[in-house]
């Protein structure tokens, strides 16, 4: 009786320890599975992570440099021979309008072509959206650039012309087709579509420059001396379609007219015989010549003078007498002379006398006689 008890504990014991063991077991397979469920979820996500990467890697081999809308120049230097046409040059341009003033031969077209991959560099660096300027091919699948010396086929027609250079640029004809329309709309040259451009006038030629610049959709447009020899109304049209143009990309406008800067941009630089003298926004230079512009009404037998003694930059005859405005950093000895609210062109040649050029407004040059 006490051996069966005794054997019937210890199978009930057996019993316990077999059912606690299964218990055990089962706990373990839970656990492991729990284990195996991370695992999986972490690889994944893992996998996830790696899919995101080489979808961002994809994305940035579509469109080179897309995590940067700038242009990046430091101590870029240019010669020609033994002429050097740009010296130590750094310049940031951002996205919108940027305006690069500066006399003719000041080095501005020697700058944009360097831009546009047409001419190399002798030393610094050069960036355009992220990629290197000696990447040409990649910098010219994203920029746009209309030549100061224009010229198309001018026996084909606006469409034709637009539709040859889309073909060259291996774009597909459904594509080309929609992008030249639109382009058309845009520069507003729809009407003109079927003309030679051989009959087309010198602004309507300026137009069709954009178009052809844009045709491709790049992030940087270069306009070299867009609207020399246009008339008034058709500067004011291209102008306004250039800043149409800038809320999509940057666009860099190089001109030796300061009405088109003063009007058009808000960011520019000045470039005088290859060198940077400024670079800031519009209201920053408008500052810094602010109280230095002065107008006075003078006798015709003054003008001589003035002109001798200060750098005058606008002048309205009346009868016998003039209104003169002209630059002074102190009160001139003219009698009624009051100060004036500085405009870009004062703000203009007042740069270049403070960074040493020789300015003839007037026929004021720095010398010993001037209020300078």
């Amino acid at each position: 009786m006490d051996y069966k008890r005794i054997v019937k504990e210890q199978e009930n014991v057996k019993e316990q320890e077999n059912a606690k063991e299964q218990e055990n077991a089962k706990e373990q397979d839970t656990m492991k599975g729990r284990e195996n469920a991370k695992e999986q979820d972490s690889m994944k996500e893992q996998e996830n992570a790696r899919e995101q990467d080489t979808m961002k890697m994809q994305s940035m081999e579509e469109r080179p440099g897309a995590a940067e809308e700038r242009i990046v120049m430091r101590h870029v230097s240019k010669y020609y021979g033994k002429k050097q046409a740009l010296k130590n040059v750094s310049l940031t341009i951002d996205k919108g309008m940027f305006g690069l003033l500066g006399r003719n031969g000041a080095g501005k077209t020697t700058l944009m072509k360097i831009l546009a991959t047409l001419h190399g560099k002798q030393s610094g660096s050069v960036t355009v959206c992220g990629i290197p300027i000696e990447e040409a091919k990649a910098v010219r699948e994203i920029i746009g650039y209309l030549p100061q010396d224009f010229s198309m086929y001018p026996s084909m027609t606006v469409r034709e012309a637009l539709d040859y250079l889309g073909v060259l640029s291996e774009m597909p004809k459904e594509k080309r087709r929609a992008r030249i329309d639109s382009l058309l709309k845009k520069v507003h040259l729809s009407d003109e579509r079927h003309k030679k451009i051989r009959s087309l006038s010198g602004g309507m030629k300026r137009r069709l420059g954009i178009a052809q610049a844009l045709l491709h959709d790049p992030r940087v447009l270069i306009v070299d001396e867009p609207t020399a020899g246009l008339d008034p109304e058709e500067r004011i049209r291209f102008r306004n379609l250039l800043c149409e143009v800038a809320e999509e990309r940057i666009v860099i406008l190089s001109t030796h007219i300061v009405g088109d800067i003063e009007a058009a941009c808000e960011n520019l630089a000045i470039l005088n015989e290859g060198e940077i003298l400024w670079q800031g926004t519009l209201d920053e230079i408008l500052l810094n010549a602010a109280g230095k512009v002065w107008r006075a009404e003078i006798s015709g037998g003054e003008l001589a003078r003035v002109k001798k003694k200060y750098i005058v930059t606008g002048m309205l005859k009346q009868g016998n007498h003039m209104t003169v405005r002209f630059l002074s950093e102190a009160p001139p000895d003219i009698a009624g002379a009051v100060q004036d609210e500085a405009n870009c062109e004062d703000a203009y040649l007042y740069c270049l006398y403070q960074s040493g050029c020789k300015v003839m407004g007037g026929e004021a040059a720095g010398g010993e006689e001037s209020c300078f």
